[in-house]
């Protein structure tokens, strides 16, 4: 499934990772499995009372079934875009501009369930889901919402990671001075800053880890910072 993004009104960029097909079923099975469960509890209730088919036995049956009707509606309300099944596969309703969802939009979804799900069999929330590229069912679209997967899916790019060559002799051992965390925070804004063009955010770090570490250099603020990198991850790949 394509991830897309959303330019708000503050021109911040919302990335948005739809949740895969295959996750939304799964989520819909673990919620069917949990409904199954609920109602065979009733059922062993009943007979172990030894209840009688009778007409008022219906209405509380059907009483009972309530939690069940409104399943999703409930669920998704209570906790915060999600029903049991979408909490443990990580996934979570949202409005697509990235907004918490109201309870008008619960509605829509859960009303729409019917034509989407229950009288199609899925079939037409399947096709739908597909053909939108956005991960929107009919009641999402009407609903102005989608579902998201909250799992995060790391990269060699994301961790601190740099190619080094194998002969690679390193320049400044004061690099051992900083952290884990520093050399994330250092990697991530160089190649933001060099990606955008940023001089000013690469002199910052630039002036930041002479800072901490007391290297005195005569060498461009960019390729100083590589060679920082390139260091560290010498010498932690020794220890």
């Amino acid at each position: 499934m394509d991830n897309f993004q959303i330019e708000t009104a503050q021109n911040i960029t919302i990335k948005q990772q739809v949740a895969p097909v295959s996750t939304r079923i799964g989520a819909f099975l673990i919620d069917l499995l949990i409904i199954i469960c609920y109602y065979t509890i009733i059922l062993l209730i009943i007979n172990a009372l030894g209840f009688s088919l009778d007409e008022s036995l219906y209405v509380y049956y059907a009483l009972l079934s309530l939690p069940v009707f409104f399943y999703s509606l409930l669920f998704e309300t209570l906790m915060n875009g999600q029903t049991p099944g979408k909490f443990l596969t990580k996934i979570r309703v949202t409005k697509i501009n990235g907004a918490k969802p109201t309870f008008g939009s619960y509605l829509i979804r859960w009303v729409l369930r019917l034509i989407d799900i229950s009288l199609a069999s899925g079939s037409v929330a399947l096709l739908t889901i597909l053909l939108n590229g956005k991960g929107q069912r009919l009641g999402d679209l009407a609903a102005g919402t989608t579902v998201i997967s909250e799992k995060k899916h790391i990269t060699l790019k994301d961790t601190l990671h740099v190619d080094i060559e194998e002969q690679y002799e390193p320049t400044y051992p004061q690099v051992t001075l900083l952290s884990d965390k520093d050399i994330q925070t250092i990697k991530e804004l160089y190649s933001k800053a060099r990606r955008t063009g940023n001089h000013k955010t690469i002199l910052k770090l630039h002036l930041k880890i002479i800072a901490i570490t007391g290297i005195k250099t005569e060498i461009q603020p960019s390729d100083f910072i590589e060679i920082i990198l390139k260091d560290y991850n010498f010498y932690t790949q020794q220890m």
